[in-house]
């Protein structure tokens, strides 16, 4: 005989403000970032002597350094909030954690871009960090996704 242990119900959405400013904190990472990588890679001007800076590229970082710094701010308000009954509720765990690291490589990747890298290997950092980003974005969306549809579930 099975017996099944009910784990009770445990909210886990997160208030309406803090659900924006967390939406929008990623909105303008992804878009800062976006916004660097298209400038860097794909709108280089060309001027007299061969390919110079396009200038939204220190204007994208600048907002993506806020922006980070915003998201950083979010995402530790919510270790107590979201995270921490999240864990002791074993729901969506997959998502959850992949958030977790995503988040803890783009915050370590953007560190050594900001105070380690060299102008040898600023390249792989930059790569790294960006496929990273790209990556938690889509993980973002899954785990938003997959945790509504928990919660709809009979």
């Amino acid at each position: 005989m099975h017996t099944h242990r009910h784990r009770p119900h445990v909210n886990l959405r997160v208030e309406r403000w803090h659900r924006r400013c967390i939406y929008a904190s990623f909105a303008a990472l992804l878009l800062s970032g976006a916004a660097w990588l298209l400038a860097r890679y794909f709108f280089r001007p060309v001027g007299q002597f061969g390919e110079t800076v396009n200038p939204l590229e220190p204007w994208s970082m600048k907002l993506h350094g806020a922006a980070a710094m915003a998201m950083l701010f979010f995402l530790g308000s919510l270790m107590n909030a979201h995270i921490r009954r999240a864990l002791k509720a074993g729901r969506n765990l997959a998502t959850g954690w992949g958030m977790i690291g995503a988040m803890a490589l783009l915050t370590a990747s953007g560190f050594g871009l900001y105070y380690l890298a060299g102008e040898s290997d600023r390249p792989a950092w930059s790569a790294a960090h960006w496929a990273i980003g790209l990556a938690a974005a889509l993980l973002f969306v899954a785990h938003v996704v997959l945790g509504r549809r928990a919660v709809h579930r009979p």
